[in-house]
This record gives C-alpha cells, structure tokens and sequence, in this order.
C-alpha cells in the first residue's frame, strides 16, 4: 500500500487500511498513548511513597521484563489481523467465544474515556487561569478553595469535558496519517522539550537539591513485596496495556521493522517523559516544604502554590498546564482511536459515524462521573462517588488488571506464542527471544497480574 491512505473511512482488509507514513510517527503516537496524567502524578507520587530511587529500579525490571512484552504482544496482535483487539481475537481464535474479551476491553476504554476526558478538561481550564494569573498571590488555603469550586461548578467541568473531547474527536475525524500521526509528531518533541526546560528551572530553585537526592537515592529499606507489586501494576499502568486500545496502533503499522525495536523506543520515550516529570515535581515541593506523596492534589493545589512564589510564576505554570494538556490530549487520542476501530471493524461503520457516536456516549456518561464532585456527590456506588467506583474500582481494579490477565493467558494459552511471537520479529532490528517470550507469557506475566490483582483487592 502506498503512503497515500485510499479509504479513510474504511479500516478492514489489509488493502485499503490506513498506515502510519513513519515508524517515527508511530512510536510518538504510541508514545503519546501510554504518556499522560498518570506519568504526572502517579510516577512520581509512587516514586515518593514507596522509597525514591529503589522504586525506579524496581520498575524499570518490571517494565523490561513484563510491561513491553505484552506491550509487544498488543502491536503484533494488531498488525497480523490488520484489526481492532475483538477482531484480532475472532480472527485469530475462530469459533470461539473469547472475541468478548475485546468487547470488555471496548467497554473498559469507553469508561475510561469518560473519566479522564473529565480531568484532561481540567487541565484545559487551568491553563486558561495560569495566563489569567488566576494563582497570583495566593496561598495554598486560597488555592485550595478555588479548585473545590471549579469541581464542584457544573457548567464548567461539563464545559471543559465537552471542549476535551471535542479537540480529541477532531483529530481522530482526520484519520491515521492526517489527524492522530501528524498532531503527535508535533506535540510530542514540544512537550519533551517543555519538560525538560521546567525541569531546569526548578533545579535552580533553592533546596532543589534534596528533591533531586530523594528522587535518586534509593532507599533499600523500602524493597518488599508491595513495592515490588506497585511496581509491577505501574508498569501496566505507564503503558496502558490490558484493554487492547494499542492493539488498532499496531494494525496501522508496515512490516519493514520488528515489533520489538518500535516497542522498545515506545518503553524509553514514556519512561524518560516519567523520570524527568519527576525532576520537576520532587525539587520543587522540596524547595517549598511541600510533602512529596499527596497524589492528584498535587497537580491541581500544591503545585499552583510552588508557581505563585516563583518569579515569573505565571508564565511557568501557563507552561506547565499547557504541558500536562499536551500529555492529556495524545492519551484520549489513543483511547478514541480504539474505540473507533471497534466501530469500524466490527460494527461496520464510517469513522465519520463511529467517531461521532463514541463522543456522544463519553460525553453523557463522562458528565455523570464528573457531576460526583459537586451535584451527584451524594449518589454513591458501594460507598464511592461515581468517579471514584469507575476509576478506582471498576477500571484500575478490576477490568484492567482483569483484561491484561485474559490477553496475556490467551496468547500463552489458547492461541500459542509462537504464532505472536512470530509476527513480534519479522522486519529488521532487535529481535525478541522466543523462549524468554514463551515463559512470560505462559507463566511471568501471569503470576505478576494475579499478584498485583490480589493486592489491589488487599488480599495479597
């Protein structure tokens, strides 16, 4: 197939699917995928709780030795099908039920879209105050009690749902090459550089230094089993693996290299985004006294508080916010694109009407998650807010881990992975060995996700 896409509205059939035009841009569009809030605050907030540097090591072991193999395992499953994950599985395991394990992993991005479409919004919102200077003078109490009223304001949270989704719908409207490849192959190097100009002029800041030796001073006291388990399920959690969404990247990407030399440069560029947010965070809260293990409070409250007592605060947090945007609207791409596929493949739609029809659930069912923080506060699931019981609960608890642990045991399993294994290493570059693939999928990745998912129910 030529780089010229002859059917943008059609996805089925190798001879008319669309492609990424570079092996670049499908590496920042991957990239873009697994970057997002969750390398923001959760990385660094898992980074300070369970003891600095010892926990990167941890991760980084994790991240090699289960999070890219079934990172891999998603690209190949893509590409040999030349389909979304549910028509990868009736393609690959015919007369078989277990394609509802794709439509699980549909339903799991729809959710999860809905959220965090929520929280992307947010980030729009505050960017908008940064500019206005919105923080000046202030101080955490300040802060603090403007962010529960922007929450708890339903006509701006549904605004701001509304606008993130729309800018996401937009660039997925636009196809492969002309919307989602070209929008990350841009936003991508600028939100690198971004960081990395945050991250120096944070190191400035007095008392730096003892953020900086916290972040990379290991603390091997804190080596457990629960470390080692975070670990493991924020390997999982960087990639956004378990679901299937990378699974349509895969299916747009040539064979002219291996799955393993693009999933390593997706594994570097989301675990250096990681690293180097935290060079940002760690000296700037210990610069100011802040504690280092607040989680998303530390995103929307301390760190406006750290930008209003720098000079020129406000162009720094307008960058900031603008950054973790940048980071928001790659992820929800992604997401979208999944989900889109799904419509296309399996329900035999345009993009035009699968992308317009996607938006339209998120948005009712994302307006209901967000409206828990103020008017639907008092409507509870199991002693949760509706936002709380679909993120904590359903998605990081149980569909994930569950969708992870159904992937990994039908390829080790079911299909065999030698046949995945196969597909990982045709083209030039790295090639994964398959008996060290075979014992991952067949029994590492396994015990891994079983241990992770008792310890997220606090039975392990």
């Amino acid at each position: 197939m030529s780089d010229k896409i002859q059917d943008t509205n059609s996805l089925e059939g190798l001879e008319n699917r669309e492609q990424f035009k570079s092996r670049l841009g499908f590496v920042l569009a991957s990239v873009g995928g697994a970057l997002g809030l969750g390398n923001v605050w959760k990385f660094p907030y898992m980074v300070g709780k369970y003891g600095g540097a010892a926990f990167i090591v941890v991760y980084l072991i994790a991240l090699l030795s289960i999070g890219l193999p079934v990172l891999m395992t998603e690209f190949a499953l893509g590409r040999n099908t030349k389909l979304s994950y549910t028509g990868s599985l009736k393609k690959l395991l015919p007369h078989k039920k277990w394609y509802i394990a794709g439509i699980v992993g549909v339903i799991t991005l729809i959710i999860t879209l809905a959220f965090y479409s929520g929280i992307a919004g947010w980030t729009i919102a505050y960017f908008f105050k940064s500019v206005a200077g919105a923080f000046n003078g202030m101080d955490a109490d300040a802060i603090g009690g403007q962010f529960g009223q922007f929450i708890s304001s339903p006509f701006q949270t549904v605004f701001f749902l509304g606008l993130m989704l729309i800018l996401t719908a937009g660039i997925v409207l636009k196809g492969v090459s002309g919307g989602i490849e070209k929008v990350c192959n841009l936003l991508l190097p600028l939100l690198f550089a971004m960081i990395i100009f945050l991250g120096v002029r944070v190191l400035m800041l007095p008392g730096a230094g003892e953020g900086v030796k916290f972040y990379l001073k290991p603390d091997l006291s804190q080596l457990n089993g629960d470390t080692i388990i975070a670990a493991i399920g924020q390997a999982f959690f960087t990639l956004g693996v378990g679901a299937g969404n990378l699974v349509v990247y895969g299916s747009y990407l040539d064979r002219k290299e291996t799955i393993t030399s693009s999933t390593l440069m997706v594994g570097i560029g989301d675990t250096v985004a990681a690293i180097l947010f935290g060079f940002i965070i760690f000296p700037a809260v210990f610069a100011y006294g802040i504690e280092p293990t607040m989680g998303p409070p530390l995103v929307f409250i301390t760190l406006p508080v750290v930008f209003a007592q720098m000079k020129f605060g406000m162009f720094f947090a307008s960058t900031f916010f603008l950054l973790l945007f940048f980071a928001c609207l790659t992820s929800t791409i992604c997401i979208m694109e999944a989900i889109v596929g799904f419509g296309v493949d399996e329900l035999k739609i345009s993009r035009n009407k699968s992308t317009i029809i996607t938006t339209i659930i998120v948005f009712i069912l994302g307006s209901l998650l967000i409206l828990s923080f103020g008017v639907l506060s008092d409507v509870l699931i199991m002693g949760q807010t509706l936002f709380d019981f679909a993120n904590e609960t359903l998605v990081s608890t149980i569909l994930l881990p569950g969708g992870a642990l159904i992937m990994v045991l039908l390829v080790g399993r079911k299909m065999k992975p030698e046949v995945i294994i196969d597909e990982i290493n045709i083209g030039k570059g790295f090639k994964m060995n398959k008996t060290l693939y075979s014992i991952i999928m067949k029994y590492i990745a396994p015990i891994a996700i079983v241990l992770m998912f008792l310890q997220m129910l606090g039975i392990f």
